[in-house]
């Protein structure tokens, strides 16, 4: 391989400083995407409630949508950093150019499909009239969006397959200030811009995706892994096969939990705005404080991708467990600050008493099974990664149709939207527990089979 691939090997060193490595600029990408979103609501929340229930109805729309692509990104990259383990340059610069242009295709289909469903999505989310207008004014123009976002997954899952967290975080952070910028100036019309609120949010948001897309492109461009040479149709097939097999049930775990929030934005819509803009709110103060979580299990894709691929099963263990305790320790501290500063945060989007009381329960409840979602985000990118998809669809099914939505449902019936935040932690934590128990045994069996194969010796895979 060239000196720049070996620069990214993950397979030699200390398990642990590679978490560490990977995780931190891991950490400040999605605090920024994260910042991204608040930036949003903050300047939409001053339009108005109304506004921000618009909004908050189109967060598990495009939360599906991100969810879709990462998906189809997470089967690449899952896929490019097993070649990285195994010295294939080749196959590498093959999988980023055939990923590429597969998902362009995909990109045109998703929002060509999407722009004709906008008013029966939405209706049936919940939205009446008047919220039903601003959420077409918004997703009219975001779905115009849809191609860098979808075509910007296999980029920087490319990218953070290789270990580049560096250059992945200068992408995304230079896409929110972008975004930063350019919101307040299209949504309340300043320093000579239209006044365009809902639509001026939206189009802020395109331009950060295709600042993304650019900023990926021109790295993997740099680093020579795309290729401007036609190939043989049946190694592009071989190569969408390879990345659709893990991509198809990446995407469809991660599209299982938006959906389900779709479901539950509208059990929560029954009882009004202020309680679907409350939800909005307690959602994406959700998303910062599991930001932590989010960076350690995408830190650790390319960890054990890479050392699945040279066959280094012990590291593989060793940071499964690494991360596990991590995810105990954080999940208790975030739960305990969060059950005395939920009320201060929701008052800084919306002054209205009733949206920060319903905020104030949710972070009262939820949050002691954190901990639990922690090491379920873990087991689940551990089992893409090793390019074993079936568990985490399995985990994220029973999470979602079997366990959340019925008690979520059932909590209902009993106390009202509080029973729903009910159903969402015990849900966490029920499926936390399976999720190690089912990881624990999977890499157990690998290492047993190691441990026999001629080749790899008990001593040699101690060392290992």
């Amino acid at each position: 391989m060239q000196p720049e691939m070996m620069n990214c090997r993950l397979t030699d060193g200390s398990v642990g400083s590679h978490l560490v490595k990977l995780s931190i600029p891991m950490l400040f990408n999605i605090l920024t995407v994260v910042a991204f979103n608040l930036t949003d609501t903050y300047f939409v929340a001053q339009l108005g409630t109304e506004e921000l229930a618009a909004m908050s109805l189109t967060f598990p729309v495009i939360a599906t949508l991100v969810s879709l692509t990462m998906g189809l990104g997470d089967g690449a990259g899952a896929v490019i950093a097993i070649a990285i383990g195994e010295g294939n340059r080749q196959k590498v610069r093959q999988l980023n150019t055939d990923g590429l242009t597969l998902s362009l295709i995909i990109g045109i289909v998703v929002t060509v499909v999407a722009l004709m469903i906008i008013t029966p999505l939405f209706t049936a989310l919940g939205a009446k009239s008047e919220v039903l207008s601003l959420v077409k004014e918004y997703m009219g123009i975001w779905y115009l969006g849809a191609i860098f976002l979808v075509v910007s997954a296999i980029a920087m899952n490319t990218i953070r397959a290789l270990g580049e967290m560096k250059v992945l975080s200068l992408i995304v952070l230079t896409a929110t200030l972008i975004n930063i910028l350019l919101d307040p100036l299209f949504i309340f019309g300043l320093l000579g811009f239209p006044r365009l609120e809902l639509a001026g949010a939206a189009i802020a948001t395109v331009i950060s995706q295709g600042t993304i897309l650019l900023g990926g492109l021109m790295f993997l461009h740099h680093e020579r892994l795309i290729s401007f040479t036609s190939s043989k149709l049946s190694k592009v097939w071989k190569s969408w096969g390879e990345i659709l097999h893990l991509g198809i049930p990446a995407a469809a775990k991660n599209a299982i939990s938006p959906i389900s929030l779709g479901l539950i934005t509208s059990m929560v819509a029954i009882y009004g705005s202020e309680a679907i803009a409350a939800f909005g709110i307690a959602s994406r103060l959700e998303s910062l404080v599991m930001i932590v979580f989010f960076s350690l299990s995408a830190a650790i894709a390319p960890i054990v991708g890479q050392n699945w691929g040279a066959k280094k099963y012990q590291r593989v263990d060793r940071a499964f467990n690494l991360s596990l305790r991590f995810c105990v320790i954080w999940g208790v501290a975030i739960a305990v600050v969060l059950a005395f500063t939920a009320s201060s945060f929701a008052s800084i989007f919306n002054k209205n008493q009733e949206v920060v009381a319903i905020v104030a329960k949710y972070m009262a409840i939820v949050p002691i099974s954190y901990a639990a979602a922690g090491i379920v985000l873990i087991a689940s990118s551990t089992f893409i990664a090793l390019g074993k998809p079936f568990p985490s669809v399995v985990m994220t099914l029973a999470h979602t149709l079997v366990i959340y939505i019925p008690l979520a449902h059932l909590g209902k019936l009993l106390w009202g939207i509080n029973g729903i935040f009910v159903g969402a932690c015990l849900a966490n934590l029920i499926v936390g527990l399976g999720a190690i128990i089912w990881q624990r045994q999977t890499l157990k069996r690998q290492s047993l089979v190691q441990d026999f194969t001629p080749d790899n010796s008990p001593i040699q895979a101690s060392r290992n």
